[in-house]
């Protein structure tokens, strides 16, 4: 099974769909498809604020992942926040999501960027283990915390 990155475009917002849903549906987000459409659309169509990255063959991808950019004073210029990353369960246990996040952290330090960053549900150990062996680290003293707006 293969770990290849695709940066994902407009064609490719079909395959997309269904992953997005699962993903939503194991996390419980609450998001319809229009939702998803309008959130996936910039990115897909070159938004620089953002990526999506198909993981597997391109025709036929057994994930994805959503990068979106930002800039950071404190890791000294740009870096990347993981939004989301998911694995079809079929294929689960097989190191593809570790591959794909090294791959996507080698073409992101290739471009410039300088750190990397993603969340991970407190209570989800598996996740936590994954993001270990990816070379992730808790931010000492660091809590995530959102506003909506």
């Amino acid at each position: 099974m293969s770990a290849a990155l695709h940066l994902a475009r407009p064609g490719d917002l079909e395959r997309l769909l269904p992953m997005v849903a699962a993903m939503h549906g194991e996390q419980g987000t609450a998001q319809d498809e229009e939702g998803r459409r309008a959130a996936l659309a910039p990115l897909l169509e070159g938004s620089p604020h953002g990526a999506v990255y198909l993981i597997g063959p391109r025709g036929a991808p057994i994930g994805y992942l959503v990068v979106t950019f930002g800039w950071s004073v404190a890791y000294g210029g740009l870096d990347a926040v993981i939004d989301e990353i998911y694995v079809r369960r079929a294929v689960r246990g097989r190191g593809i999501a570790a591959d794909a996040l090294d791959a996507l952290a080698r073409a992101l330090r290739d471009a410039g960027l300088v750190a990397l960053h993603l969340e991970v549900d407190r209570g989800n150990e598996a996740a936590q283990r994954l993001y270990a062996r990816a070379r992730f680290a808790p931010r000492e003293g660091a809590l995530p915390m959102t506003r909506l707006l």
